[in-house]
């Protein structure tokens, strides 16, 4: 006799397969790949990577890295929630199954890392440009990719849930990146 919660579950898994070859079978279909917005996404991945390279602070990349790292993972985490229960998504990702790779792997920890050295190199409120950076791009980045037709919302999602979801994102990269900051300094004296 079979788990009625185990059969269910096979059915969610065949489903979510079903709508995983769906989505391989749109980005095949519609030749994703030579179109301009795919090459906007790419662009949207690399051109941050790029100006990392140049602009990171070298003398505290290991704070500056693992902060990014860090609001990368949330950024994903966040995107794969939303995404998973309709909330946005991407209709034009540079690799098929990852459809925020290009806003999560890149411009956002790009942009957010740049912030962060600023204000540790300026001595500035991390908060308040953390804060306005959330703002843009939850006001007006978010909205130009949308008129573009890069990114889509559903249901009764709006750009403020997006700066709800920002804000979150960044408030808890700092206080992680604070925390193993202050384990460093409390085992390495």
């Amino acid at each position: 006799m079979s788990d009625p919660r185990i059969v269910q579950f096979d059915k969610a898994v065949k489903l979510r397969k079903e709508s995983t070859d769906a989505m391989l079978d749109y980005w095949k279909d519609h030749a994703l790949y030579s179109s301009l917005e795919y090459w906007i996404m790419v662009a949207i991945l690399i051109l941050p990577l790029i100006v990392l390279v140049v602009k990171i602070d070298k003398n505290k990349l290991f704070l500056i890295t693992f902060y990014g790292y860090t609001v990368h993972l949330l950024a994903a985490y966040i995107d794969l929630f939303a995404i998973n229960s309709g909330k946005w998504n991407f209709p034009f990702p540079p690799i098929p199954l990852l459809p925020s790779f290009s806003i999560d792997s890149s411009i956002v920890p790009v942009t957010f890392m740049l912030v962060f050295q600023w204000t540790l190199n300026h001595k500035k409120n991390y908060y308040v440009y953390a804060l306005l950076a959330a703002i843009f791009f939850s006001f007006v980045f978010n909205p130009i990719l949308a008129g573009l037709g890069l990114f889509r919302m559903y249901g009764s999602t709006n750009y403020f849930h997006i700066f709800i979801w920002y804000v979150s994102g960044l408030l808890t990269a700092k206080w992680i990146t604070n925390f193993f900051v202050w384990l460093q300094n409390k085992y390495t004296k």
